[in-house]
């Protein structure tokens, strides 16, 4: 798989995770907040990864956050980290 299907399938899942009503509002907001990096073309790949990972691991560590959000967020974490 290609770095831009990659890419966009990670971003399905934010949109996925922005649009759960299970989550609080600021983890939903920290997902639109991770794609919205992601999606800035003008910056290197592996800047707009980092910065996402980083907004992506400070909601992780929220304790508000339900069990099934922050597996999601681990998960679309590690498929960032393989992006370069």
């Amino acid at each position: 798989m290609d770095m831009e299907a990659r890419l966009r399938q990670i971003m399905e899942v934010l949109d996925q995770l922005a649009d759960d009503n299970s989550v609080p509002r600021n983890i939903r907001r920290g997902a639109t907040q991770a794609k919205e990096r992601l999606s800035q073309k003008q910056e290197a790949l592996d800047i707009r990864s980092a910065s996402a990972i980083m907004i992506l691991d400070e909601l992780a560590n929220d304790p508000n956050i339900p069990l099934h959000g922050r597996t999601l967020i681990w998960n679309i974490i590690s498929q960032l980290e393989t992006v370069k």
